[in-house]
Formats: structure tokens, C-alpha cells, sequence
């Protein structure tokens, strides 16, 4: 601080001394860069070489940021999701339904008490207790059709959970690309500006020497100014990126961080042959419709609910009844046809939802192959024809503008086009990985955790 304090108040005396051409002058000046070395010196050597060293380290472990691999991103949402752990308390609550379905109805028990006063001389007066117990049995049909709901709702449950689980992974992957997306338009935008940034330099240079015109100068600057706009959009952009991932998972990520991906990773078409029959969205209606079926078959079987069996003991002074009784409801006004129309209905909607989503998925699953075929054509023409001709295109162009041949717009257009170019291919490679990843969903090849991690 020392230094650079002093270095500008020494630059009025440099400028003195030209002006002076006198031997006193000159000795004067002497001293005072002496001193100023001096100065420089011991003010150098006061800092320490450590404390000089430990200032880049500040730095660059500043900017240090962690690199993640795809499956540990996907494990630490998976882990920290709030929206799959919720889902994953459905199952829990299936099971208790299962369990509720399965369990026996309760017997009651009756007692009553009361005082026998004779009227005849041949009565006996006392106390009369009475004791009872009831039992419902309930038709087998019922039960069973209760127990069998109650299950196929359990196996929808845990598909459910399968089914967000291989939403979420795919949308993990799909926000994983973007970010790499993002990352490689920063770095396709920094070495624009850096291309402009040097034909900026040049055509300052002929502006100031005469042998360009002006407006040349001003379509630099708009050019260069326009270009950093866009790398500071494009690191935007990037935190918009990153930012969506750690609200997936729930703040558990680190504020920045870097990822193991590419835009060049290979892709497989496995999913193509799997198809879309082991789709947990599928499974799930399936067990949807095993569910409406077996409540349709309980609602048949409610017209005849079961049977009570009764046992009741009365004790008088001088007498003990002993009764068993049996008492049945005997559908004669309501046959139930309400509940049975109405779970007859329901069974329909589940078939049709099942129908629908099967031939949606279809749909999508030729879509997503169409979409990944016409991203790999673009990216083989962008990548080995379009880039390479843009290249050479520009560099014809700053050849000829060194030599006088062509003008700075010519420059800028064909960098414009150039920029265009790679970023249509970052594009098409981008549109080619959500594609396979869009394809793996339709599949279903994220529904299992361990499945999900590995791929």
C-alpha cells in the first residue's frame, strides 16, 4: 500500500525533471529515486515472502468449487427430497389399510341388572342379572374382497413410489445436462469475448492510425458490448441451473459446484426394446384396476352382510334362562345397487386411465426416438460440417481484413455466425441427451433406487 501511494506522487517530479535541462535538476532527482526505491524495498520486505504466497492461495481456494459426480447428486436427492419422502409414507399407510382390512369384528358383551318384586304368593322376589355376548361373522366374500382392495391398494402404493422416484431421477438428469448446458455457453461466450476483445484491439489501432473509419470503432464496441452481456446472462443462468437442483434436494447441495457430465456422453438405446410395459405409472393403474375390481366384487357381496350369533344367560331368584340366538339382514328394500353401480363405475374409469396412459406412453416413447434420431443427425452435420466451415470462414475473413481486403463487419459476421453455430451444436448434443434421458424414463429404468444410481 506503501508503494503504490507513493509511485503516482513521483510521476509530477519525472515530469519536471524533462522539462529541466539544468545540472541541479538532475541531482535532485537522484536522491528522490533513491528514496523511493528504498522505500519500495524495505516496505516489500516488511510484508514477509509468506504473507506475499498465502495471497494467490486465498484466492484460488475461493474460487474452488466442488465436483459432483452424477450418482452422488442423485443419491442426495433421493435421500432429501420432500416430495418422494411424503410419496414413500403412502406405503406405510397402505400397509395399516391392509392390516385394517384383515382384522376380525369385535364380540360385544351386554349385562343388565335389575329387581324382581312378586305380585303372587307363590313368586319369589329377588334380583334378576342378565348376561350376553354377541359375535358377527361376516360372509367370506366380503372379507375376502375387503382383504384383496386393501392389497391392491398396497401394491399401487409402492408402484407410486416408484413412479416418483423415476420422475425425479429423470428430471435430476435433465436439470444435470442443463447445468453442463449452461456451463459450456459461459465458456462459449468467454471466447467470444476474448475473439472480440482482440479484433476490438486491432481495429482501435487502424482507427487511430487513419486507415480505418470511425463507425468501425463503434460496431466494435457495440459487438463487444453486446457479447459480455450475453456471458454474464449465460452465468445466470448457470446459478438458475444450479440453484433448481438444490431445491430438489432440499438445500443439501453445496451453494456452487462443478459436475462429472458431458455433453458428449454416449447414448444407448436400450430403451427402445425394453418398451413401456414395465412403466411404474402402469403398474400402478393395474393395481388401480385390481382394486376397483375387488371392491365391485365387495359391494356384490355387501347384499348379504353376515350373520350375529347371540348367547344371553338370565338369572332370576329361582330361575336360569339359558338363549342362543342367530339374526341375519335380509336385503328386501335396499339391494345395494347404488354401491354396486358405483363401483362398477370406478372399475371402468381405472380401465379407461390405464388404456389412455398405456397408448400416451407409446406416443411419447415414438416421440422421444424421433426427437433423439434428428438430434443425432444435426449434431454429426453441426459438429463435422457447419463448425469446421464457420471456422475457416473467419479466419478467411481476418485474413482479409489484415490485408486491407475486407472490413471489420465482415469480421463480426463471421464470428456472429461462428458463435451461432456452436451453439447449435451445444443445442442439438444437449436435445440428444434429454432425449435418451426422456427415452429411459418412458421405460421405467428409474423406478428401482439402486437401478436409478447406477445408470
Amino acid at each position: 500500500m506503501f508503494y503504490r501511494s507513493i509511485v503516482p506522487a513521483s510521476l509530477p517530479v519525472q515530469a519536471a525533471v524533462r522539462h529541466h535541462d539544468g545540472a541541479s535538476s538532475r541531482r535532485w532527482l537522484r536522491p528522490s529515486a533513491l528514496a523511493l526505491c528504498l522505500a519500495a524495498a524495505l516496505s516489500a520486505q516488511a510484508a514477509g515472502p509468506d504473507a506475499a504466497a498465502a495471497q494467490p492461495r486465498a484466492t484460488i481456494s475461493d474460487h474452488a468449487t466442488p465436483k459432483l459426480s452424477l450418482n452422488r447428486l442423485i443419491e442426495t436427492v433421493l435421500d432429501h427430497n420432500p416430495e418422494l419422502r411424503s410419496v414413500q409414507q403412502s406405503s406405510v399407510t397402505a400397509q395399516a389399510a391392509v392390516v385394517s382390512a384383515g382384522a376380525l369384528p369385535n364380540p360385544k358383551l351386554e349385562w343388565s341388572r335389575g329387581d324382581n318384586k312378586a305380585r303372587m304368593a307363590s313368586a319369589t322376589p329377588g334380583s334378576v342379572n342378565s348376561v350376553g355376548i354377541s359375535v358377527p361373522i361376516e360372509m367370506p366374500s366380503v372379507r375376502s374382497a375387503r382383504i384383496e382392495a386393501a392389497e391392491a391398494g398396497q401394491r399401487a402404493s409402492v408402484h407410486q413410489i416408484a413412479a416418483s422416484r423415476n420422475a425425479l431421477v429423470a428430471q435430476v438428469k435433465l436439470k444435470a445436462y442443463e447445468v453442463v448446458l449452461r456451463q459450456a455457453q459461459v465458456q462459449a461466450a468467454h471466447d467470444a469475448v476474448k475473439l472480440l476483445e482482440q479484433a476490438h484491439e486491432r481495429v482501435r489501432v487502424r482507427v487511430a492510425s487513419g486507415e480505418a473509419a470511425r463507425y468501425e470503432i463503434i460496431k466494435a464496441d457495440a459487438e463487444l458490448i453486446n457479447a459480455r452481456q450475453q456471458e454474464q446472462t449465460a452465468r445466470l443462468m448457470v446459478e438458475q441451473s444450479q440453484l433448481t437442483l438444490n431445491r430438489l434436494a432440499a438445500g443439501q447441495l453445496p451453494v456452487r459446484f462443478d459436475l462429472d457430465l458431458s455433453l458428449q456422453d454416449p447414448v444407448q438405446l436400450d430403451a427402445l426394446q425394453q418398451g413401456i410395459e414395465s412403466h411404474p405409472e402402469l403398474l400402478q393403474l393395474r393395481s388401480e384396476v385390481e382394486k376397483a375390481e375387488a371392491q365391485k366384487q365387495g359391494a356384490k357381496a355387501g347384499r348379504w352382510p353376515g350373520i350375529e350369533l347371540r348367547y344371553a344367560q338370565t338369572r332370576e331368584p329361582d330361575i336360569r334362562n339359558n338363549t342362543v340366538g342367530v339374526s341375519m339382514q335380509i336385503p328386501l328394500f335396499d339391494q345395494r345397487r347404488g354401491p354396486i353401480d358405483e363401483a362398477a363405475s370406478e372399475e371402468q374409469r381405472a380401465r379407461l386411465r390405464l388404456d389412455g396412459r398405456k397408448a400416451e406412453l407409446q406416443q411419447q416413447m415414438l416421440q422421444a426416438s424421433k426427437v433423439l434420431e434428428m438430434a443425432q443427425v444435426r449434431t454429426k452435420a453441426l459438429g463435422e460440417g457447419s463448425v469446421k466451415e464457420a471456422e475457416a470462414a473467419l479466419r478467411v475473413a481476418e485474413a482479409a481484413y489484415r490485408y486491407g481486403e475486407r472490413g471489420i463487419l465482415d469480421v463480426l459476421d463471421a464470428q456472429r455466425v461462428l458463435r451461432t453455430v456452436r451453439a447449435d451444436l451445444l443445442e442439438a448434443r444437449y436435445q440428444m441427451q434429454s432425449a435418451r434421458i426422456e427415452l429411459d424414463f418412458l421405460a421405467g429404468r428409474y423406478a428401482d433406487a439402486a437401478a436409478a444410481i447406477a445408470r
